[in-house]
């Protein structure tokens, strides 16, 4: 088999494993378990794998990195790993899986935006009307959803949106501090951080009383950390190394409509043929948004 074959299952597979978190997460919610707790589970979960990475891939006398790339390190850490998660799992309590991977599918527009806002890249007319494709599909299947679901989609729409905005803010921000670690070494690090802040705010509002779940949320807690987690930030890396990273982002469509159909299978959600019609809008628009962006 070829290099591009396996980067091609690869990218399919870790795409999938990606989009399957927000379909574990709202099955453990149905154990009743609440939004930090399950987030705690599938860090401390993931944490021994990424300690293990972050011992192996320790710096050596030839690296050029400053105490102040670690102070940029855990910023980054604490806005796209801790913030960006915990956001999203607030946000899913109230509106269905598909919907969710829908609007987290927009952040490379919101990547375009900030980079224009804070770092004076140019917005070109293409992109600003690729951008407003997209927010109207978003809005034509978030209008669909508030008939069905009622006012809290609202609420868990905006937290969602926070999750997405603040993940492209760290793509922004950390595009020159990841080169200086490596993809691995800054990836376990801002793990690790992450898992820190969770603790941390875990124990200010909650009594440590994790042992009285069903079984069932660990085993999903467990689930999400090595293949929702762990797995597929492998795979996406490996894949985009095999394939680029132009090549790779073909296959990010398949994010949204593989939730949508294991949201369906697992979850019995449905989903209207106007919110079809606005993802496939979404998806349009964002790869309108990355094809530009690939060429500027």
């Amino acid at each position: 088999m070829s290099a591009s074959s396996i980067g091609v299952i690869l990218a399919i597979a870790g795409v999938i494993l990606f989009s399957a978190k927000a379909v574990m997460v709202k099955l453990a919610y149905g154990y009743g378990v609440d939004h930090l707790s399950l987030l705690l589970f599938r860090m401390l979960f993931a944490f021994p794998f990424y300690l293990a990475i972050a011992i192996y891939t320790k710096p050596t006398k030839d690296d050029k990195i400053v105490y102040k790339d670690y102070l940029w390190l855990f910023l980054f850490g604490f806005l796209g790993y801790y913030l960006a998660s915990l956001f999203d799992f607030m946000g899913i309590q109230f509106i269905k899986a598909g919907l969710e991977r829908i609007i987290l599918f927009i952040y490379p527009t919101l990547v375009v935006l900030l980079s224009w806002l804070f770092f004076n890249k140019g917005l070109s007319r293409k992109q600003f009307w690729a951008i407003l494709i997209t927010y109207f599909g978003v809005l034509i299947t978030f209008w669909d959803e508030i008939g069905i679901s009622g006012e809290t989609v609202y609420w868990g729409g905006f937290l969602i949106f926070l999750s997405a905005l603040t993940y492209a803010g760290y793509l922004v921000g950390s595009g020159w501090l990841i080169p200086k670690f490596g993809v691995l070494r800054f990836t376990s690090y801002a793990m690790i951080v992450s898992t820190i802040c969770i603790i941390i705010h875990y124990s200010i509002v909650s009594d440590f009383n994790l042992f009285s779940y069903p079984r069932e949320v660990y085993f999903l807690g467990l689930a999400m950390a090595i293949f929702s987690t762990l797995l597929p930030s492998f795979m996406v890396s490996e894949a985009i190394k095999r394939l680029g990273a132009s090549t790779f982002s073909i296959f990010g469509s398949l994010g949204p409509v593989s939730t949508i159909v294991l949201a369906f299978f697992f979850l019995d959600e449905r989903i209207t043929f106007v919110q079809i019609f606005g993802m496939l809008v979404v998806i349009f628009g964002v790869t309108l948004v990355s094809r530009k962006k690939r060429r500027s």
